[in-house]
């Protein structure tokens, strides 16, 4: 292989992988290998206003393609900017590949304007954190990186390029990274012991997270809870598990609080967990909230989330997918499944005519990010996702993510309908992607449910104060938006995107049509209160 600059070899490098898009935005650290990417041929740069919305919007991406995404952040200042969205794709195990530059080795003992340990910032929000050191390595760090965030459990990862060493020359061949397969059955007798738990049960439960999704198992596991006749539970899941319409999904357990999810499983006397650990909430119990005598038998291909928190009688480390298939072969036929119980009677609120409205005028093709969280229910009820890939869940805990997230998605699959549900609150955290979807004419649309405040702080007090006896009294001044009011639809035509604000019943239907009918980015300010 002929010697070219590493900051050249670099996108030799990512070509190989099949990564031709780089999310960022960008520094002086970095400007090296910048300039080079405005020469490479088939190459794209998608800028962001701002570190969080970068990431978000690489999040999406990531997980509409399957990844692997490329981030690129400035040094210690972006990375910084970025810690509360890697932490999201953490914990949502999202396959990113992030780079930031550095000014050089060769300023190593100097303590220069930006100099900061940046491998040190990122391994807590990261699979993997490192630095380049010498130019005959960046390639085979790089392929490290790409094997790491895409071997299941994936994650994101971290690389530091400092300049001096992308400056330099580089024999090193570019070749794809080898990813592993982790399609993984277990041996027959751990089958066998799995299934002799559950078929012994007489109230088993399916509790399924993120891991059924991304091994496409959601047919699976919907074989398995029928050859128990078990309801399914879902835990710290944002994306589909089961079709939401099937009579024995019963919905998520909650992310707050413990008692919630032991009220749920209140009599089971087995657990099937697949893809997910327990108990994922803020407020977790801190004594199992299964009766004792509760049989739990897990399955994940990440070997550290099982048996985490409670121990498991049978524990295997195997991809959710075949192993299911397995499992449902062995347990047989499925039993009788009741009808489902009729829905609870809910009010009309501007969520359900909206997401009602919605529903009517698109098919099955509608792709939804919902990080609207309180206003989440009546979308639910209005648009209960039902196939893989439609439909999209903030995780982690970050706000901001829906408006990047949707744009992210919508790069991936420009044919979808994509629509993101955002709250007024969460929307500020990130509202300059719409900037980037203008620039790069992504058609995504996006909703904010506006209801002037951090309705969900006031929802969880309210909890606290009667888990605590402390009586009612009015919310705290700082979970309050409405002074000054926030004009979103000014907000967004300075950014470019045509928005509209919807306050009564009646303009819902002519805003839902607007904006399907609008050639590009589009925004509802849907008045909830």
């Amino acid at each position: 292989m002929a010697t070219r600059p590493a900051k050249k070899a670099i996108f030799e490098q990512f070509a190989a992988d099949g990564i031709s898009v780089m999310f960022g935005n960008p520094g002086t650290v970095e400007q090296g290998f910048l300039d080079v990417l405005e020469d490479t041929p088939g190459f794209r740069y998608v800028l962001g206003l701002q570190e969080s919305a970068v990431l978000g919007i690489a999040d999406g991406y990531a997980r509409a393609t399957g990844g692997p995404a490329l981030v690129q952040l400035h040094s210690g200042v972006g990375l910084g900017n970025g810690v509360g969205l890697l932490y999201q794709a953490k914990r949502g195990h999202s396959p990113l590949v992030v780079i930031a530059g550095e000014a050089g080795m060769r300023y190593e003992a100097m303590d220069g304007q930006m100099a900061v340990d940046l491998v040190a910032m990122a391994r807590p929000v990261t699979k993997y954190a490192t630095r380049v050191t010498h130019p005959g390595s960046v390639l085979r760090v790089l392929r490290r990186a790409v094997k790491i965030a895409m071997t299941p459990p994936r994650g994101p990862v971290f690389v530091a390029l400092p300049m001096d060493v992308l400056d330099e020359d580089t024999d090193e061949p570019a070749v794809a990274s080898t990813v592993p397969s982790r399609a993984t059955v277990p041996v027959p007798e751990e089958l066998e012991r799995a299934a002799a738990v559950l078929r012994a049960a007489r109230r088993p439960v399916v509790l399924a997270g993120d891991g059924v999704s991304v091994s496409g198992a959601q047919e699976e596991l919907a074989r398995v809870a029928e050859a128990l006749g078990a309801p399914v539970w879902t835990v710290n899941s944002s994306e589909l598990t089961i079709d939401t319409t099937h009579p024995l999904h019963r919905g998520d357990l909650g992310h707050m609080f413990g008692e919630h999810s032991a009220a749920a499983l209140a009599g089971a006397d087995a657990a099937l967990v697949v893809g997910t650990y327990l108990f994922p909430e803020v407020f977790p119990l801190l004594t199992s909230p299964f009766a004792e005598g509760t049989k739990i038998v897990h399955i994940d291909l990440d070997d550290y989330e099982i048996a985490k928190n409670l121990p498991a009688d049978v524990a295997l480390v195997a991809d959710p997918k075949p192993t299911l298939a397995a499992l449902a072969a062995l347990l047989g036929p499925a039993r009788p499944v009741p009808a489902r119980e009729p829905a609870e009677a809910y009010g009309e609120t501007m969520t359900d005519l909206f997401a009602g409205e919605l529903a009517a005028r698109t098919g099955d093709g509608l792709v939804i990010f919902d990080e609207a969280l309180t206003a989440s229910p009546a979308l639910l009820r209005r648009l209960p996702p039902r196939r893989p890939g439609t439909y999209f869940q903030t995780r982690g805990g970050s706000l901001g993510v829906g408006i990047p997230g949707a744009i992210g998605i919508k790069l991936a699959r420009p044919e979808a309908e994509v629509v993101a549900f955002t709250g007024d609150g969460g929307s500020m955290y990130t509202i300059q992607a719409l900037w980037t979807a203008v620039r790069y004419g992504v058609a995504a649309r996006f909703v904010i449910c506006d209801n002037r405040r951090y309705q969900l702080l006031d929802d969880n007090l309210e909890q606290y104060w009667r888990e605590r006896g402390i009586a009612a009294h009015p919310h705290p001044e700082g979970f309050d938006l409405s002074h000054p009011q926030i004009d979103f639809v000014r907000l967004a035509a300075s950014l470019g995107v045509p928005a509209v604000k919807v306050s009564k019943p009646a303009q819902v239907e002519a805003a839902v049509q607007r904006m399907l009918a609008a050639p590009g980015p589009f925004l509802v300010d849907l008045i909830t209160t």
